[in-house]
């Protein structure tokens, strides 16, 4: 595809936009507009405790009030629900209680399979959603499967946190026609003030799968922006106390590893076993009614899933999902503007290339640790009447050590990491109208001569009364202090736009000056740089022609340089995407570069700027009807550049089959091309014999062919809702071979250039992974875990061309593996005291 084809594409696409504008402007004309005032809800208070069993049988259930006519929200949003849910609210001195019923045809039209906690599979579910303190932005959601399959979520202007656990009890039950979930939710799980009479914002959600259908009690209108808003009250909740909430999770946990170590000097390879048996606490403990105190002694998270690791040719670092318990529940304050990145903490040492220096160059590396060891962890977290929000996370990381040997075997140590301490404090105050102000504080501190950061940041949210339109911004200041010196950089934000109805429109500035680092606690990519963007979205909310949905947006982006102002790029973009109403969803999109990119970052020397092509994407994806018991996701990817042959072609295919309501299996398959791909391979240094530079490096360039091959198989057995077996195998394969070599000039256009390295840059990576988990939710807030993991990763220079016999070389080559039994037992203080009262 020619780029003199970009601007039709580009020109059929806003025609196209225009059309169903149109279309459904016509429609609207004769559709009905659905609006629905407030519902309320009244708490009946009870005297007698209803035994949590999925039988609404107690008579006290009777006299409660009827939360009923749920409303839909998808597949289009308005109507009343044919087939009723009932849904009473009791409360006493130590839990509230909610009792549901959700009628249906027959027991064959509740979808019920089973999954892991928090894992919403093929199924229908019942929720509610408490916001406690009533400011329309934060809440806490339960819910239930007709499997009694518990899910919990924290809600906030972050999103939706499915990582937050708290410890309540629920039953569900089938009948002929319907399902039944109960509820008891221990004041001591949620948040709340100390008023004599409370008002909670209050929702319940239905999700009825047979017809992929979601309702809500009080009406969520998806063309309004916000969640928490669009909820009802729950009224008549009187002289509740938040209980002494204090906990503790105390673990035993057995640990065996082996690993392969090269015998010196004959290049063979034998194994190593190591054992270990430790212990630890978590403690939860409440300071008052509102705030609470999480605590984590010798943490373990020798269990956690392994990480995808994959060939990083790019200038930046890989960025890898979070799966630590104690860095994934409850910290949505902390997330609150993106500057905490939790990977940092126990993360790669700070010093770790110290190995690399020429005092060492002749040493060998004995042992070099990849990672930091967490001490412990505290977070204090809460949120006054007033709707203030404050939160404060602090965590140590213990020294770290490699050990190098020199040819007469004499070791000596490095320390990599010394003793660290990293801070956050958030204040984040709710204001009307789904709006909010926000200050956040990280600070790392390193024992020695180690250099320390600071970071102070700032961001807002102002809505008018209707929540149509809004303003929002962040600023922060970064901080470096080393040896006396301090560096200072900054950023800035600002946006404003309508941000509810079918059309939406926003236009942002961001600024952030080339001194501006926040990775210490943080992650940023890329500073130094001014950007605009221009965006405008169109969405269609309700069924028309062959599509139940469709939502569509464009824009551009100008971006030029902060220092020195040199234009750095521009981006024109569009996408689209819907579900018919077959349910299976599909999308487009095209992303424009008609004018060459300065990248200032692929030449990894400061002041140098490689010209990037000019180029255009195109991706497509389609994902077929999850009800079904084989489903199938497919994506394509193509981008061309103005430059020779060079192009990018990926695709991506995955099936997954659910066998029966117990064990289900899901596979992918990703294959990436870059053909006549253009990228840094090295520098070229010009020094004396006292190592003094002569002249400024080469930058060397290499026109090169890039392969990647990614598999992943994942499979799971349910036993029931508490206990569960999964299976996670990863294999990535990547080679990179390269052709020519060229010499960046200073204009950033490149120059052939005779390139003789010592050693061939072509590469060959191979990354594998196998998890296999079982858990065991033996009673609430307890678990047993045993889980066996096996990894192997090598990055060499000699290419093994075919993927076959790299997945044979990897599975015959010798793997590191770990074996791990872990127990958690639950003990909470109010239990323990009721059964110690009883005589």
């Amino acid at each position: 595809m020619k780029t003199n084809l970009l601007l039709p594409i580009w020109l059929i696409y806003c025609c196209l936009a225009c059309c169903l504008v149109q279309a459904q402007d016509q429609k609207q004309g004769q559709t009905k507009k659905y609006s629905y005032p407030q519902k309320s809800l009244k708490a009946l208070r009870v005297q007698q405790t209803p035994k949590i069993d999925g039988i609404l049988d107690e008579s006290i259930w009777q006299e409660a009030e009827i939360a009923t006519q749920f409303i839909k929200n998808r597949p289009n949003p308005g109507p009343i629900e044919k087939h009723p849910t009932e849904v009473r609210i009791l409360y006493d001195d130590a839990a509230i209680y909610i009792g549901a019923v959700m009628h249906d045809v027959s027991q064959d039209s509740i979808y019920r399979e089973l999954g892991r906690r928090d894992d919403l599979g093929n199924t229908d579910f019942f929720g509610v959603f408490l916001d406690t303190y009533l400011d329309e932005l934060n809440g806490f959601g339960f819910f239930i499967t007709p499997a009694g399959v518990q899910l919990d979520a924290r809600y906030s202007s972050n999103g939706e946190d499915w990582s937050w656990n708290a410890v309540w009890e629920s039953s569900a039950r089938l009948n002929k026609t319907s399902w039944v979930a109960e509820f008891k939710i221990p004041y001591s799980a949620i948040r709340f003030s100390s008023k004599a009479e409370q008002v909670w914002g209050l929702n319940f959600m239905r999700n009825r799968q047979s017809t992929r259908e979601g309702f809500f009690w009080n009406y969520v209108d998806p063309a309004i922006d916000g969640f928490a808003n669009q909820w009802g009250k729950l009224e008549g909740l009187q002289n509740i106390e938040a209980p002494l909430r204090l906990s503790l999770t105390p673990y035993i946990s057995a640990f065996m590893e082996r690993y392969p170590v090269e015998q010196e000097g004959t290049g063979n390879i034998t194994h190593k076993q190591d054992y270990n048996l430790s212990g630890g606490l978590d403690l939860k403990y409440g300071i008052n009614d509102a705030f609470t105190l999480d605590m984590t002694l010798v943490p373990d998270f020798s269990q956690v899933q392994s990480d995808n690791r994959v060939l990083n040719l790019s200038p930046f670092e890989q960025q890898f999902s979070e799966n630590r318990p104690f860095f994934l529940e409850g910290t949505e304050l902390f997330n609150k503007g993106g500057f905490f990145y939790s990977r940092r903490i126990g993360g790669r040492p700070v010093n770790a290339s110290l190995i690399d220096n020429e005092l060492y160059q002749d040493y060998k590396v004995i042992e070099n640790p990849i990672e930091t060891k967490m001490i412990n962890g505290t977070k204090i977290s809460g949120r006054t009447e007033s709707g203030l929000g404050i939160g404060i996370f602090n965590a140590v990381v213990g020294e770290q050590y490699a050990t190098l040997e020199d040819a007469e075997g004499n070791k000596v140590e490095l320390k990599t990491q010394p003793l660290t301490n990293y801070n956050i404090a958030v204040f984040d105050q709710s204001l009307k109208n789904n709006s909010y102000i926000t200050l956040v504080n990280t600070n790392v501190m390193r024992q020695g001569s180690a250099y320390d950061a600071n970071l102070t940041g700032m961001l807002f949210r102002i809505a008018n009364k209707g929540n149509k339109y809004a303003v929002d911004g962040k600023a922060a200041l970064s901080q470096k202090f080393d040896a006396g010196d301090v560096e200072h950089g900054y950023m800035y934000s600002i946006g404003a736009g309508k941000v509810s109805g079918n059309f939406q429109i926003n236009a942002s500035h961001v600024l952030r000056s080339d001194k501006y680092d926040p990775n210490d606690m943080g992650i940023l990519f890329t500073n130094n740089s001014s950007a605009q963007e221009l965006n405008l979205a169109y969405n269609f909310y309700e069924p028309f022609w062959k599509l139940l949905n469709l939502y569509t947006n464009a824009g551009a982006v100008y971006e030029r340089r902060y220092l020195p102002d040199d234009f750095q790029n521009f981006v024109i973009y569009g996408n689209v995407n819907g579900t018919f109403k077959n349910f299976m969803s599909a999308g487009l999109s095209v992303n424009l570069e008609p004018v060459v990119t300065n990248d200032f970052f692929e030449p990894r020397v400061d002041g140098r700027v490689y010209a990037y092509p000019v180029n255009h994407t195109l991706n497509g994806w389609v994902s077929t009807d999850y009800r079904k018991k084989l489903a199938l996701d497919v994506g394509v990817n193509y981008r061309a550049f103005k430059e020779n042959n060079r192009q990018n072609f990926s695709y991506e295919i995955s099936p997954r089959y659910r066998v029966n309501n117990q064990l289900s299996f899901a596979y992918s398959f990703e294959s990436g091309n870059r053909q006549d791909d253009m990228g840094y391979v090295s520098r070229v240094k010009y020094e004396d014999e006292q190592g003094n530079l002569l002249r400024d490096p080469d930058v060397v360039f290499g026109l090169r062919k890039v392969n990647s091959v990614n598999n992943t198989l994942s499979g799971s057995y349910i036993f029931n809702n508490r206990m569960s077996l999964r299976l996670r195998a990863w294999h990535n394969w990547s080679k990179v071979i390269y052709s020519d070599f060229f010499m960046l000039q200073h204009n950033g256009s490149l120059e052939p250039y005779k390139y003789e390295p010592e050693e061939s840059p072509d590469l060959n990576y191979n990354s594998f992974n196998l998890d296999m988990v079982y858990s065991w939710w033996f009673a609430p807030g307890s678990e047993i875990s045993i889980v066996w993991k096996n990894a192997f990763e090598e990055n060499v220079h000699v290419v093994e061309p075919r993927y076959v016999d790299n997945f044979s070389h990897t599975l015959r080559a010798p793997q590191s593996s770990t074996f791990s039994i872990k127990v958690l037992y639950y003990l909470d203080y109010l239990t323990l005291k009721r059964k110690l009262a009883k005589p």
